[in-house]
């Protein structure tokens, strides 16, 4: 009998825990269309920006690529629950943005263009008219390859772009291999980098020569480096030299023999380039050094240097500038002028080969920081040197 009065207690218990349920978030009117409560871009290049959120008290929108560049405008909430905000006529251009709900960051809900990060907190949105549009011209191929790496002992993924008509057949081409920023993924260089799109447009305006282009995923995810397990300021000290002596191991023992085996490419050294942005930048700079007889062009955008993340290999490296000189056909170093992240790392870079006179080409972006409006078309300058002998720095 007290057996039985313990299990009664028990499923009253449980009734008034399931009354007691949190209630489910508003629905939309299902009259209305479902244009009327999502973003858009206007015949006049404007944004309207709305967000669904009928119990809110405060709603604002905060656009901007970096935190020195945020600004927050705060939006009208209308009788229906949709809040809105309209910005003035865009330039063309992949812009980023926010949604700060009652001091909740939020990504746009309505949109299923979001920048692929780790941690996805932002939110993307194209403004049509440059070479980031899908343009009516021949397009390349995008290839997921999914491979086991020996050197990190995990199941890897990687994109690969490949010309249009790419066929596998015919003189190999060159590869170009492309290394993504801190936080982001693989797919950060090809739907914010806008990859194949830049690929596909140059390609029909006869301004590049067809090759493939390699986006390897950054972080390696090894156990002794995963990124989200160190605070920012301990990233140059520990993260970043851990991340890329695993990384630099995974390109040369997995990912280029992987290429080698899987497509029609080149594997002379005039032949494979190397690049990358922030983090990614460092990561070029760290395997072009260390492989140099490897690469015949090299690049780091807005990229950590060893001026804050000392490496023994590059810095021996940096001190044979006739070796650099002679196996380069080109070394790209980016930055823009406001850069508040790495402008310390390229301008350490920049005065070591000044000191050292190894041969580069500079590219200050005026008035920009750390972000996409200095990589993007530092990547379609950078392409367009590649196999071309007038490059020759």
């Amino acid at each position: 009998m007290k057996r039985h009065a313990i299990y009664f207690a028990l499923a009253l218990a449980g009734a008034a825990f399931t009354l007691q349920a949190a209630p489910l978030p508003a629905m939309p009117d299902p009259s209305l269309p479902v244009s009327h409560f999502i973003t858009q871009v206007n015949a006049d290049k404007s944004i309207t920006y709305r967000l669904f959120a009928p119990d809110a008290r405060r709603v604002s929108i905060v656009t901007g690529a970096t935190p020195d560049s945020f600004v927050s405008h705060d939006m009208t909430k209308a009788a229906d629950g949709v809040w809105t905000w309209k910005s003035e006529p865009m330039k063309p251009n992949l812009y980023e943005y926010y949604f700060d709900v009652d001091g909740f960051r939020s990504v746009d809900t309505g949109s299923r263009y979001q920048k692929p990060q780790r941690q996805v907190n932002t939110s993307l949105i194209l403004v049509p008219g440059s070479i980031l549009d899908d343009r009516e011209v021949a397009h390349g191929d995008l290839r997921t390859l999914t491979y086991h790496s020996k050197a990190l002992n995990a199941e890897r993924r990687l994109y690969v772009w490949t010309p249009p008509g790419y066929s596998g057949t015919g003189d190999p081409l060159p590869v170009l291999y492309f290394y993504h920023g801190f936080g982001d993924s693989g797919l950060s260089a090809i739907d914010q980098g806008r990859i194949p799109q830049i690929m596909d447009n140059l390609l029909a305006e006869g301004k590049i020569k067809p090759m493939l282009v390699v986006v390897p995923d950054t972080e390696t995810d090894i156990p002794e480096a995963v990124a989200e397990n160190f605070p920012p300021q301990e990233r140059r000290k520990t993260f970043y030299p851990l991340n890329a002596q695993a990384a630099d191991k995974e390109l040369m023992q997995d990912i280029i023999p992987l290429i080698d085996a899987r497509f029609n490419v080149r594997n002379d050294a005039d032949g494979r380039a190397l690049a990358g942005l922030s983090q990614g930048g460092y990561q070029a700079l760290v395997s072009g050094m260390n492989h140099l007889e490897s690469f015949g062009w090299l690049a780091t955008f807005s990229g950590v240097t060893t001026t804050t993340v000392p490496h023994a290999g590059v810095e021996a490296q940096l001190k044979q500038p006739d070796a650099i000189n002679k196996q380069l056909r080109n070394f790209t170093v980016v930055v823009g002028e406001k850069d508040s992240v790495t402008g310390k790392d390229i301008a350490g870079l920049k005065s070591e080969l000044e000191k050292q006179q190894i041969k580069f080409d500079y590219h200050q972006y005026p008035g920009l920081n750390h972000e996409m409006d200095v990589w993007r078309p530092a990547y379609a300058e950078f392409v367009q040197k590649l196999l071309d002998r007038k490059s020759v720095v």
